[in-house]
């Protein structure tokens, strides 16, 4: 969960390196003219600001601080809420032999204010025995991080984690970096919240390190913007307003042949469920007309369930060959359309007579997966809308999920296809390599059927005429926001694939409004 509540210029849609961010710190501190300690007293009045709304006054908070500037920010806390009447002591950590100039003039700063407000941690000691209530502030070391925690540090933040206090980490959790992701057994903090400055840390949008981060809150310290503006990015948020750009409201003069006719093509015995859901959702996503291609045994089921839907067979239990999809003005392919033969060769003359970009999901990225082969046939400008299992049985495993991404952007350049790369943020990958994660969703679309719900709605807006890279990060954060009206009706547990699907309409409301 973030806040954005400041500037909502494009800028802040980008993701900015560790490098790129001290690069706009010193770029800033030139230009603006601020000095580097008044830019860190500006960071630290934001989180202190922060802290005044969340927590009464009775609160008492423990400050962890490093060496670095990181730890400059944590001394500068300190002595703002003590100023303020709250109770607070700060911990300073020696991890480095020499001490930043900033940290150090904070470091005197507090010193001098009172007594009792400053500790000096020796090495090989920990903090015990403290009392649960107590807030726990994490500023030992920030973006600055260049290899993992050890030792006593390491030991350290293990006996904090192990403590029930709530802790508040400070630009990020120490032991997490911005641009990479922790080794399974890292030594990392995890923080209840992450008050973090200006821009996202692409560390937060995976599972490895946002896990570790709690609530991530984005607080504006008054970075150039001329200098986010012009700073080259790989990646981006896509945020409310991105997706505004790309979104078309209805005409008032038009007939449901404008919006296109949507090909679905899946389902298997067991399976008829699957296709189901994607056809639905191509509807719900505002395709003027659905065609939908399953075996015989799922003819009733569909017209059934989606009787709004025209509906094809081929085969009885499996599909055997695909056809009526020459007039769709978008296809998409593989929700539980299983990995037998007859489905595999059918697939695979598909993929030699289609031209036009296609969605393929599921199944289709699993037969393909047996037979790479057929990577080469796909057309170019489609999406694949993988799971991370899926993407590595397709292109190999990956260490880490950044890592998952970085092959992602390679193959969408190599092959020219959008990538989908689905997770808790899921990351859109365009053909040029760009790099797109959502933030609307929550775990209650962590449910059967949701996958296919999604490649329904990417379908349904390429049949519309969005553009490759249009459809699939409008579809996703539909997806997503519709997840949350979902979750708000029936509990992120209770919500099913289908309830997506009848919230699509409060999710596309959205787009018309602020958010």
């Amino acid at each position: 969960m973030c806040y954005l509540g400041f500037r909502q210029y494009l800028y802040n849609m980008k993701i900015l390196s560790a490098a790129q961010v001290k690069a706009a710190d010193a770029y800033t501190i030139a230009h603006t003219p601020i000095s580097s300690l008044d830019l860190m007293e500006r960071a630290a009045a934001k989180c202190v600001e922060w802290l005044l709304e969340r927590y009464p006054r009775d609160t008492l908070f423990l400050v962890l601080c490093g060496s670095g500037n990181n730890g400059g920010d944590g001394l500068a806390i300190a002595r703002m809420l003590h100023r303020e009447g709250y109770g607070v002591k700060a911990f300073y950590l020696p991890l480095s032999d020499k001490m930043s100039a900033d940290c150090r003039m904070n470091y005197q700063r507090l010193e001098r204010m009172a007594t009792g407000l400053l500790t000096i941690m020796q090495p090989e000691t920990y903090i015990t025995d403290i009392a649960p209530q107590i807030v726990i502030i994490d500023a030992l070391f920030g973006t600055g991080l260049t290899h993992p925690a050890g030792g006593w540090l390491a030991k350290f933040i293990n006996a904090i984690n192990a403590l029930p206090n709530e802790v508040v980490a400070i630009d990020l959790p120490s032991g997490l970096a911005a641009d990479s992701l922790p080794g399974e057994d890292a030594a990392v903090i995890n923080a209840a919240h992450t008050l973090s400055f200006q821009l996202y840390k692409r560390s937060f949008l995976h599972p490895e390190g946002g896990s570790r981060c709690g609530q991530v809150h984005i607080l504006d310290i008054g970075l150039s913007d001329h200098f986010i503006a012009e700073a080259p990015a790989h990646y981006h948020i896509a945020g409310h307003q991105e997706i505004q750009k790309h979104y078309r409201a209805r005409k008032p003069f038009t007939n449901k042949g404008t919006y296109g006719l949507a090909f679905l093509v899946g389902g298997s015995y067991g399976m008829a469920g699957a296709v189901a859901l994607a056809t639905r959702a191509a509807l719900r996503a505002g395709a003027g007309k659905v065609r939908a291609l399953l075996p015989g045994c799922g003819y009733t089921a569909i017209q059934t369930l989606v009787p709004e839907a025209m509906c094809l067979t081929s085969g009885e239990h499996y599909i055997e060959g695909i056809h009526g999809w020459e007039d769709a003005d978008a296809i998409g392919i593989g929700c539980g359309m299983g990995t037998g033969e007859g489905t595999v060769a059918a697939f695979g003359r598909f993929l030699e007579a289609v031209q036009e970009p296609i969605v393929l999901d599921a199944d289709a990225l699993n037969i393909m997966a047996l037979h790479p082969e057929l990577l080469t046939r796909i057309p170019a400008g489609s999406i694949l809308t993988p799971h991370p299992k899926e993407f590595d049985r397709l292109f190999g495993p990956s260490p880490d999920s950044m890592q998952r991404v970085e092959l992602a952007r390679m193959l969408a350049m190599r092959y020219n296809f959008c990538i989908v790369l689905k997770d808790r943020h899921t990351a859109t990958v365009a053909p040029d390599g760009t790099c797109w994660y959502n933030t609307t969703g929550n775990a209650g679309l962590a449910t059967a059927g949701s996958g296919d719900v999604l490649a329904g709605i990417i379908t349904g807006l390429l049949a519309q005429g969005y553009a490759t890279t249009q459809a699939a990060l409008l579809g996703v954060y539909l997806h997503g926001k519709a997840g949350e009206y979902a979750a708000a009706q029936h509990s992120m547990e209770a919500m099913v694939a289908g309830d997506i699907v009848e919230h699509l309409g409060s999710a596309f409301r959205t787009l018309g409004s602020d958010g």
